[in-house]
């Protein structure tokens, strides 16, 4: 590992470091993400299957604009699994008890149609993570 040895070889890697960081912020506003809580209680609770069923929707469906990232734990161990959809321009939705048949549903209807499904919604009254 080399050492920085002035402070303009410091700005640079400093403008280099925020170049991507823009550019990712860029890149999530145009995105859907999808996130599901994969700490021990949720994979306890199905989230492995519920992860993996998503990303074969999304593949199936050849969505480009979707995102699915596994994160750990979100606070609502009683809940799992669950999955957190964060949308361009609305506020994120976190839903819970997602089995393989609600996460084909979640697809179908929230990512394809925009319609959330009010029964399985925990909080939609939350920054985003």
């Amino acid at each position: 590992m080399s050492s920085i040895k002035s402070l303009e070889e410091l700005q640079k890697i400093r403008e280099e470091v925020q170049q991507g960081m823009d550019l990712r912020k860029s890149e999530d506003e145009k995105h859907i993400k999808i996130m599901v809580g994969m700490a021990t209680c949720g994979i306890a609770a199905g989230a492995r299957d519920t992860f993996n069923t998503l990303l074969e929707e999304i593949d199936k469906r050849k969505m480009k604009n979707v995102y699915l990232v596994q994160v750990g734990c979100m606070g609502y161990c009683h809940d799992e699994p669950i999955v957190q959809v964060n949308a361009p321009g609305a506020s994120p939705v976190l839903y819970g008890h997602i089995n393989q048949e609600k996460a084909i549903e979640i697809i179908g209807k929230h990512i394809e149609k925009g319609e959330l499904l009010q029964d399985l919604i925990i909080s939609k009254s939350f920054d985003r993570v």
